[in-house]
């Protein structure tokens, strides 16, 4: 029986997603990819969070060279966009995402980690954007998400040098949140999705929407995002609730 090439295993309110290509470290092809939007399209009834993790050592190599078909400018154009429409589901689409990462996180595997929200990587961890040293540019939403993250200049670096950052270097640049030992990734991730699915729905879904699109806006526009943010989920019932939970010193029961 050949498995899938993602796993899907639901515990409660948490989905873990195990990208399963062990002999391709995880390499992404289009099968995976349409798995993973497949799942952000239609995630099952009752999921608050989800853990995105790798197997056989590897979170995700990047795009499956050997697979790659040679395409013109516009098929190449398309095929990218259709990457940034799996990854903008992934980040936009409601669903606090937690990373578990160890090995390879490279090229459009670090687009894929990018774009979820919680990162935690272990010693293992690569983080590289090695295009520039096969004549190619990335494709995944790099430029924007890794961009964002590390500033134009140390990005330009890193693709022109191909240079590979471990866990306590990306900790530092901000490319994962957490640093842990060998083989606590998963453990820690599936905690923290527990713990964000506790939190009122709207809330989450709030912070998902707003942020990343916030730091977009000029000041006085994201200011007044804001305190939209703000209106909305201060006057929903989950904030009734919180604040009668806080005064009665026990746990929230949001809806």
């Amino acid at each position: 029986m050949i498995e899938p090439m993602l796993i899907t295993t639901v515990d409660g309110p948490v989905a873990t997603l195990t990208m399963n290509r062990p002999a391709k470290r995880n390499a992404m092809c289009d099968e995976l990819l349409a798995a993973l939007d497949g799942f952000f399209s239609a995630p099952p009834e009752g999921i608050k969070a989800v853990v995105l993790t790798g197997t056989a050592g590897h979170y995700c190599s990047g795009l499956d060279l050997s697979e790659h078909v040679a395409r013109d400018a516009e098929g190449t154009m398309r095929h990218s966009r259709g990457w940034h429409q799996v990854m903008d589901r992934i980040q936009f689409g409601g669903l606090p995402v937690v990373s578990a990462m160890f090995g390879a996180v490279i090229g459009g595997g670090l687009e894929l980690a990018t774009s979820t929200h919680v990162r935690i990587a272990e010693p293992s961890t690569i983080f590289q954007l090695p295009e520039g040293r096969r004549g190619i540019y990335v494709g995944g939403g790099a430029s924007v998400r890794v961009g964002r993250i590390l500033g134009a200049d140390r990005m330009t670096e890193m693709m022109l040098t191909g240079r590979k950052y471990g866990a306590e270097e990306g900790l530092r640049l901000g490319l994962t949140h957490y640093s842990v030992a060998e083989g606590e990734a998963l453990a820690l991730a599936q905690d923290l999705a527990h713990r964000i699915a506790k939190n009122a729905p709207l809330s989450n879904y709030i912070m998902i929407q707003a942020l990343a699109r916030i730091e977009d806006m000029a000041k006085a526009d994201g200011l007044f995002t804001e305190s939209l943010c703000a209106a909305l989920t201060q006057t929903s019932p989950d904030a009734v609730e919180g604040l009668q939970a806080f005064l009665q010193k026990r746990a929230p029961q949001f809806r």
